[in-house]
């Protein structure tokens, strides 16, 4: 290999380069919308359900505290919410007994273990008829 070769093989570093930027403004802009979509479907579910603070939805840690209200469990289930681990089992617990406030199968909140799947959930329990 002689100097000229070594000292102009950049191509993944200007590839790095480019795509960088790309993933800086794709990566925000689809958490900030997928934020929205889980915001405004737990809000829906929440109107539905008659349930009071329904803004709630909107508010990081309040959103978790509004589902326990949604599911009808007792407000120590959100002290289990965070703790790791444990608030993944409770999480799927509560989004089976949202299933059910709303009148679909509890099966729906299992749906939330399947990737890419999970992401449907909250939508249609939030609009389906």
């Amino acid at each position: 290999m002689d100097l000229f070769t070594a000292t102009t093989n950049f191509g993944p570093i200007f590839a790095l380069a480019f795509l960088g930027p790309i993933f800086a403004l794709i990566i925000p802009i689809l958490s900030i919308a997928v934020y929205i979509y889980i915001g405004f479907s737990l809000q829906t579910i929440a109107k539905k359900t008659n349930t009071d603070n329904s803004w709630f939805a909107w508010v990081p840690i309040l959103n978790l505290f509004l589902m326990v209200q949604i599911s009808g469990k007792p407000v120590w289930w959100f002290i289990l919410l965070l703790i790791p681990g444990v608030n993944l089992v409770i999480f799927i617990l509560l989004w089976m007994e949202i299933a059910k406030k709303v009148n679909k199968p509890t099966w729906w909140g299992l749906l939330l273990l399947v990737p890419g799947i999970n992401i449907i959930v909250p939508g249609y329990l939030a609009f389906a008829k």
